[in-house]
């Protein structure tokens, strides 16, 4: 009887340990992507009902991202629609939208965008501001969307802020457009830069009017 009970105790005390050993599963490493992503309030995106902005002084876009509804407000007209009916009439606004957009919220589009490829970080120069930081590259897929085969080099602090990029249109080797993300404020929890300057001359795209409403 004592030999029984103690090898029901010890199929007991393995069985235990399977169960505790098939229960943990190891943590998800978390990518380059989304700690910069995180770093600019993605967490807080879930929230979000409504944001409007003006992209550099010209168009004012209100953007209802739960419904992809979308307005287009100009001096002379206002176009509403929405992203999941695209027609002929509001193909052009989207494309700008998404232009704009990009620019607005480029760190969450490293989590949201499909059919990209994104290098490992490294330590590179920056083009402006000739400071060490960290650097990776996004590359869009040959086909599809509207920057197929484009480039963009991304420079962030250690904290994973944002601080320049570099557009290379279809993957030339050298950037045609390098610029800074400065003047970072906060809305509701989201970062975004409001000036992006070229290291020389008074060349500033501005993102301004910015509102984000949460649920």
């Amino acid at each position: 009887m004592k030999k029984l009970l103690v090898i029901i105790s010890i199929l007991s005390i393995c069985f235990s340990c399977k169960q505790k050993t098939e229960t943990i599963q190891p943590e998800k490493a978390i990518s380059t992507a989304e700690k910069i992503a995180n770093a600019h309030g993605f967490e807080n995106w879930g929230n979000v009902s409504e944001i409007q902005f003006t992209f550099n002084k010209n168009r004012h876009w209100i953007w209802k991202p739960k419904t992809n509804d979308v307005s287009l407000i100009r001096k002379k007209d206002t176009l509403n629609y929405n992203r999941k009916h695209i027609d002929s009439l509001s193909k052009k606004a989207d494309r700008a939208f998404i232009n704009d957009k990009f620019w607005l919220l480029i760190p969450f589009q490293l989590v949201w965008d499909s059919g990209i490829t994104i290098s490992e970080s490294t330590k590179e120069i920056a083009p402006i501001s000739k400071n060490e930081m960290n650097k990776i590259t996004l590359l869009y897929g040959s086909e599809g969307g509207y920057t197929p085969g484009d480039a963009y080099d991304i420079y962030f602090d250690d904290s994973y802020i944002i601080k320049e990029w570099g557009f290379r249109k279809g993957n030339k080797p050298k950037a045609g457009l390098t610029n800074t993300f400065e003047n970072y404020q906060d809305f509701n929890g989201i970062k975004i830069a409001l000036d992006h300057k070229k290291a020389e001359g008074d060349w500033n795209l501005t993102l301004s009017d910015i509102k984000i409403k949460t649920n």
